[in-house]
């Protein structure tokens, strides 16, 4: 009703992650995007999801509702992962995104990261090579903040300038 009311055009769908869910909340994020199309039929529906754990049956779920846009993000560069993202796994991220397309070819697929957790350029530029590899249409590269003393400290901060180079790579490769 919020996003009726407010006469947005592209609507994003997200949660914290659920594996306190059997189906890590894949039916209520279907639900939720019927619902908003129903109330908004012209607006663009993107939904920013956890992989489900590799839950194929959780992804069918999602994947049958009438998204306009399949965001996973995978948050940061394979080597760092075990430090950063300790329960989730680089491949099934990939593999989460190669699925949307396969099953999917109609929407949009997203993916993103973050950059100052002490990854370095050719990381960030082989990651964003596994993106295209893996039929990712667009990729949102975002400055890490630390969000509190228990988190990872920042590594570096980048200008705007350092992100040109990704996004002359990003152009180059088709993203």
């Amino acid at each position: 009703e919020s996003a009726r009311a407010l006469g947005l055009k592209h609507v994003v769908i997200t949660s914290v992650n659920r594996d306190d869910l059997a189906d890590g909340g894949a039916a209520h994020f279907a639900q939720t995007v019927r619902d908003v199309k129903r109330l908004c039929p012209d607006a663009e529906i993107e939904v920013l999801v956890p992989d489900f754990c590799g839950d194929e049956t959780a992804m069918d779920i999602l994947l049958a509702s009438p998204i306009d846009v399949f965001n996973h993000n995978v948050e940061t560069v394979p080597r760092l992962y075990r430090r950063v993202r300790s329960r989730a796994d680089y491949q099934r991220s990939l593999d989460c995104l190669v699925r949307a397309r396969r099953q999917r070819p109609d929407v949009a697929v997203k993916s993103g990261l973050m950059v100052g957790l002490g990854e370095k350029d050719g990381e960030v530029l082989r990651l964003m090579q596994d993106l295209k590899e893996s039929s990712v249409d667009i990729v949102t590269i975002r400055q890490y903040l630390r969000p509190s003393l228990k988190h990872v400290p920042v590594d570096r901060y980048l200008t705007p300038a350092a992100y040109e180079k990704f996004v002359a790579f990003g152009n180059a490769i088709g993203i």
